[in-house]
């Protein structure tokens, strides 16, 4: 009898597509599976919540700052007047709040006017200054000094300390 050659057998499709450690489950998780999906998908969770809840305690604090209502409501305030697409606006911000972290909420507030919205721009028509401009008022709303053009934070921090102990009233 002659021997016949064995032709080499081709893989199916499954056999193909599967690699050496996956289990055959027919697409089924298994106890091996389970775990490591759970937990990546805790780790896509907690990093999106924690994400929200960043935006939500920024926008948060940028509607704070742009309500312009609580000049005079009987704690002092520090007013920027600021144009969002201007670069020395955007620095004398980030300054402006880097020296506001010396300060309570209660006893000095920091307030933006942006002057492409309507209440921003009327406040600085009606003091008569434009962008890269901070202004102070008092508990009651009027204003006690205005410091222009960009600082940095250290002149600032000075600034402020001197206006809130002049006007800054216990309640």
């Amino acid at each position: 009898m002659k021997r016949q050659k064995k032709k080499p057998r081709h893989p199916t499709v499954k056999q193909a597509n599967r690699s050496a450690d996956t289990p055959v489950t027919g697409g089924h998780p298994t106890r091996r599976t389970v775990p490591g999906g759970v937990r990546r998908w805790g780790l896509l969770a907690l990093a999106l919540a924690a994400g929200a809840w960043y935006l939500v305690a920024n926008v948060t604090a940028t509607i704070a700052e742009h309500d312009l209502s609580r000049i005079g409501n009987g704690v002092p305030a520090v007013v920027q007047i600021h144009d969002p697409r201007c670069s020395s606006c955007v620095a004398l911000q980030r300054e402006t709040r880097e020296a506001m972290e010396e300060f309570d909420k209660s006893e000095l507030q920091y307030l933006v006017a942006d002057i492409n919205g309507s209440d921003g721009r009327s406040l600085a028509t009606v003091h008569g200054v434009g962008n890269v401009t901070l202004l102070l008022f008092d508990g009651e709303g009027k204003r006690r000094r205005t410091l222009a053009g960009p600082n940095t934070s250290d002149i600032l921090v000075h600034h402020f300390r001197s206006h809130r102990d002049r006007y800054h009233t216990e309640r």
